[in-house]
């Protein structure tokens, strides 16, 4: 336990145990994606923007060795599954938890959609990292989505709000999921959680209020933070919104105040 704690330290914000993880998984399902192109790049600015974690599939665990990334937590990601297969919901294992201690990982994390014809296999994946996981005092990230031929829609509140519950319940330590649009409903999914709750980022947005304000409202309704990846990587000034966010997330500003930090960033970019 007291491995896990230590591990758990380095995800979060010491001063209130929020965090910023930016997920750089993409290239698994959909391959070489602007923005993740350039692993190595995409690592340096999320650490120089004061991200408390990447997560990435074991190939680019190490990448990112400058003293800037020091302080930068690992998530190896376990499962995958390409946009190119018939079976595209159909996530399954393709490293272990052992596997990601031998690559230095600081945690590893599962993705998970429910609600489709696969939901058996995926769950059963789920349920052996979380006992490996505890095992070896590794904490675990749960994506879990509601997705598929059962689900009418992905950001229903009740679904989302199961979904997230699910990964408590099978024993993750943080929990990631969809933001279901407004902060009333989604603190009920916080609520019915019982551990810290996440938000994903999703296609990427129109504009920059739009992603802050998503942020502020889940921070608003009780979520220990994010974990949004396009909407950061695939930005001109990675960095800039990653502090952006951290402002938002670690310091409790507003949409406003988190812009003129994503301005000045930019402006320091430009010059």
């Amino acid at each position: 336990m007291a491995g896990k704690q230590i591990r758990m330290a380095r995800l979060t914000h010491p001063g209130n145990g929020t965090t910023v993880i930016v997920p750089m998984d993409h290239g698994v399902s959909l391959g070489p994606l602007a923005g993740l192109t350039n692993m190595g790049s995409a690592i340096e600015a999320a650490a120089a923007g004061g991200a408390n974690a990447v997560v990435v599939h074991k190939g680019f665990a190490g990448q990112g060795q400058s003293v800037a990334c020091r302080d930068l937590a690992r998530i190896v990601h376990l499962s995958g599954s390409t946009s190119l297969s018939s079976l595209a919901l159909a996530k399954t294992l393709v490293c272990s938890v052992e596997e990601a201690i031998k690559l230095g990982a600081d945690a590893v994390s599962v993705h998970v959609n429910v609600g489709n014809a696969h939901e058996r296999g995926m769950l059963a994946d789920l349920g052996r990292v979380a006992r490996e996981a505890a095992e070896w005092g590794m904490p675990l990230l749960a994506m879990i989505y509601p997705r598929g031929e059962r689900i009418e829609n992905e950001y229903d509140p009740e679904a989302i709000g199961h979904a997230a519950r699910l990964g408590a319940e099978l024993g993750a330590d943080i929990v990631k999921v969809p933001y279901t649009g407004d902060p009333e409903t989604f603190a009920e999914v916080v609520r019915g959680a019982g551990i810290p709750v996440v938000i994903a980022g999703g296609p990427k947005m129109s504009t920059d209020r739009e992603v802050l304000e998503m942020v502020h409202g889940a921070l608003s309704a009780g979520a220990a933070g994010l974990s949004i990846g396009r909407n950061v990587f695939q930005h001109h000034a990675p960095s800039a919104m990653i502090r952006a966010m951290a402002r938002i997330v670690h310091e409790g500003g507003d949409v406003d105040e988190a812009l003129a930090v994503l301005a000045n960033g930019c402006a320091r970019k430009a010059a």
